[in-house]
């Protein structure tokens, strides 16, 4: 059963003295966003995260940064809202930071039709949700501050 949370991460690369940002075009809806998925039952926020980013990237990584944005999804956006019950109204969205490096080569999964990696104005401008657009102002700044 899926668990009643969201998870949201952003893949990063440094390019010498820049930082880009990996961005995703969802098939479903021609909007970009962060990696984003659902939790399942007996998972840690942080495995859940870590399952997503391999599922929908092809990418496997350990050293994942939990950021302080927290943000909330309507529950009605989620199929599994029914098994959850009429007094479940918002899921809690966790965010993440995860560093790429040039060799880490994305392989899409079929929820997305493209991705790209831009710089933070890019990325801030393109994404289409509030909560990826904090999450991602949170993680330039950790990583212009070196607070990762």
């Amino acid at each position: 059963m899926r668990a009643k949370y969201q998870v949201l991460v952003i893949p990063f690369r440094k390019e010498k003295e820049k930082v880009k940002f990996g961005i995703f075009k969802r098939e479903d809806m021609n909007v970009y966003q962060a990696i984003a998925g659902g939790g399942e039952e007996g998972e840690t926020i942080l495995e859940s995260a870590k399952r997503e980013f391999w599922e929908e990237t092809g990418i496997k990584k350990e050293s994942f940064t939990q950021l302080d944005s927290i943000a909330t999804v309507p529950a009605c956006f989620f199929s599994a809202s029914k098994e959850w019950g009429p007094k479940t109204y918002v899921v809690k969205e966790y965010a993440f930071g995860v560093e790429l490096t040039k060799t880490d080569k994305v392989a899409l999964s079929n929820e997305h039709k493209s991705f790209k990696f831009v710089d933070y104005e890019s990325a801030a401008k393109k994404l289409k949700w509030d909560s990826n657009r904090t999450a991602l102002y949170e993680l330039n700044e950790r990583i212009k501050n070196n607070d990762l």
